[in-house]
């Protein structure tokens, strides 16, 4: 099993190296290597909470959003906290209402707050914006996330 989850860590990460493509990791290294790290870590994170491989896959996808938002700027508990707000925010709160997460130690703080809920045939989805500030700076991300068949949320790419 710890292979398999190897395999599917590897393989959506390739995704995402071939999606953003060596330009963007020359004009701007430190996104780059934040998503890989986002990725990663996302993925990780899945598979020691025992997710399937969608799981796995969506986190990954997830944590290389968030990973390129803050570049190597975030640190191991800023991405757990990040994660964690996301997976709260899509799970249970209503539309409209942030997310907060804050990491006294770095500073860096966020919020992820679910903008539409719908369905879409059997499946529900969420619309999301995650808003990360670091060194003052405000970065915003859009995503979408569709709950899966096993319970978990996928950031639709």
């Amino acid at each position: 099993m710890p292979g398999a989850v190897v395999k599917c860590v590897g393989v959506v990460m390739l995704l995402v190296i071939a999606t953003t493509g060596c330009a963007t990791l020359e004009s701007n290294p430190k996104t780059s290597i934040g998503s890989l790290g986002g990725a990663a870590f996302g993925g990780l994170i899945a598979a020691a909470a025992g997710g399937g491989g969608a799981a796995i896959a969506g986190a990954v996808i997830g944590g290389a959003l968030l990973g390129a938002l803050g570049g190597s700027m975030l640190d191991q508990r800023d991405k757990r906290m990040a994660a964690e707000a996301q997976q709260k925010a899509l799970e249970s709160a209503p539309a409209g209402r942030p997310v907060a997460w804050t990491n006294p130690d770095s500073g860096h703080q966020g919020t992820v707050t679910p903008v539409r809920t719908y369905q879409s045939g059997d499946t529900y989805c969420r619309e999301f914006q995650s808003d990360v500030v670091i060194g003052g700076k405000n970065e915003k991300a859009y995503g979408t996330a569709c709950r899966q068949p096993d319970g978990s949320w996928k950031v639709q790419g």
